[in-house]
């Protein structure tokens, strides 16, 4: 792998999830942004309470998005070979913290949206 291109890296994450599951992944993640798109379009403002409950579920994402990384590789930390591993592991727990975080702020605002005046 000499080039790092767009089409090597989809080839590699469809091996890694599986085409179906990356696809799916792909799709679940373009509708919770376009969501989120919508829920700051609409209410003109951010809800700082659910931005707390949001920052507040980080954690959680941020853990799940590595197990679920390990658990498709077959991996586990104790298989971190050096500090190319190790910023891999940092970016997925950080993307997934700031997916769940998203994922929870549109929900809530979803479900409850700001009160008219």
């Amino acid at each position: 792998m000499k080039d790092l291109t767009l089409e090597t890296l989809l080839a590699v994450f469809e091996e890694i999830f599986g085409r179906g599951l990356f696809w799916s992944m792909v799709a679940v993640a373009a509708v919770v942004t376009l969501a989120y798109l919508y829920v700051l379009i609409r209410d003109h403002s951010i809800s700082w309470r659910k931005f707390l409950l949001a920052q507040l579920s980080m954690p959680v994402g941020a853990v799940a998005a590595v197990l679920f990384v390990q658990t498709m590789t077959h991996s586990h930390l104790r298989d971190l070979g050096g500090p190319v591993d190790l910023i891999v592991i940092l970016g997925v727990a950080a993307m997934g913290a700031v997916g769940l975080a998203i994922l929870v702020y549109t929900a809530q605002s979803l479900i409850r949206p700001p009160q008219k005046e």
